[in-house]
């Protein structure tokens, strides 16, 4: 690995710890200090001039999450780093990816606005919302998926008569390469959101009887769509229902509605560091694929390779 330096925010120092240590490296050294007034400031603590700098930040609440982020990329390009590359296991602000009503910002397209006007040369991701907020960006981006875990803990699992569902009409495409890949069918929940994270389940596409159902996603935030949509499939008949969500934002009571649930387990990533713990979910790392893309990225390697049967 040539002149390959790795630093992490304070957002997500725990990744950055797993990824290093699956390459065989240590952690870059840096500062931080937040100040009485809210203030962020930070310092690499080592010469990076020269070198192929990457920063692991996911972008999660709180804002400063993100603000750091920035504050990083700009202090390693006035540090002469050769190449600043923003990692970022969880893009906040990606479901903003439209004006779907008047008067409101495109803020995932400005947080792609800030990354590269920081000084970003590239961004490594994984499963944005909307996998098209890469034409956001006048840079390259590597998109990266969850499913390479997931798929490997179900084909273990050896789960019969499966189904995979999609928890809303966006989602099919993900809930397609999964079925694909585990010779499963096909189900869609098809809901109506009368207002922001409140959601109304409408109607279940698809065999659902006496199926062990996967519901896959790419993120849980506030767990109603998750929840209704298991509740759903309950009534129609499916037998165990299993989840897998890239991103467990899990905010507010998601929780409480995931353990009232009649789920059996949702496995998630550690893209995001989760505040609560329950005995229905199981963390499974990304560190791995972090990793192998960071070394492909540094020796100018492909990365679709990775994701390839």
């Amino acid at each position: 690995m040539t002149n390959l330096k790795i630093f992490a925010g304070r957002g997500s120092h725990y990744l950055g710890v797993k990824i290093t240590e699956a390459l065989g490296m240590h952690l870059g050294l840096c500062e931080f200090n937040t100040f009485s007034d809210g203030e962020i400031w930070m310092k690499y603590s080592e010469n990076i001039r020269g070198s192929d700098v990457f920063i692991i930040q996911s972008t999660n609440s709180p804002v400063e999450n993100l603000f750091e982020l920035l504050i990083m990329i700009d202090s390693a390009k006035r540090a002469s780093a050769y190449r600043v590359n923003a990692v970022i296991p969880y893009f906040g602000y990606a479901r903003q990816d439209r004006k779907d009503q008047p008067r409101v910002s495109i803020t995932a397209k400005l947080v792609a606005n800030l990354l590269q006007k920081a000084g970003a040369d590239r961004v490594i991701t994984m499963d944005l919302h909307a996998p098209q907020i890469q034409g956001f960006f006048d840079i390259p981006v590597d998109h990266l998926y969850g499913s390479a875990i997931f798929l490997k803990i179900f084909k273990e699992m050896g789960i019969t008569n499966p189904a995979i569902a999609s928890p809303d009409v966006g989602g099919i495409k993900m809930a397609r390469a999964y079925a694909k890949r585990l010779s499963a069918d096909l189900i869609v929940i098809d809901k109506r959101r009368p207002k922001p994270n409140i959601t109304e389940i409408m109607n279940v596409i698809g065999n659902v009887e006496g199926k062990n159902i996967i519901i896959v996603d790419d993120l849980i935030d506030t767990g109603g769509t998750f929840t209704n949509a298991i509740k759903a499939l309950h009534d129609k008949g499916a037998n165990e229902i299993y989840g897998a969500c890239t991103h467990p934002i899990l905010s507010g009571h998601a929780i409480e509605k995931l353990n009232d649930s009649t789920i059996k387990k949702l496995f998630v990533t550690d893209t995001i560091t989760l505040k609560d713990r329950s005995p229905k979910i199981e963390v499974l790392t990304i560190a791995n694929i972090f990793a192998e893309a960071i070394k492909r990225t540094n020796a100018n390697e492909s990365i679709t390779s990775l994701f390839e049967n």
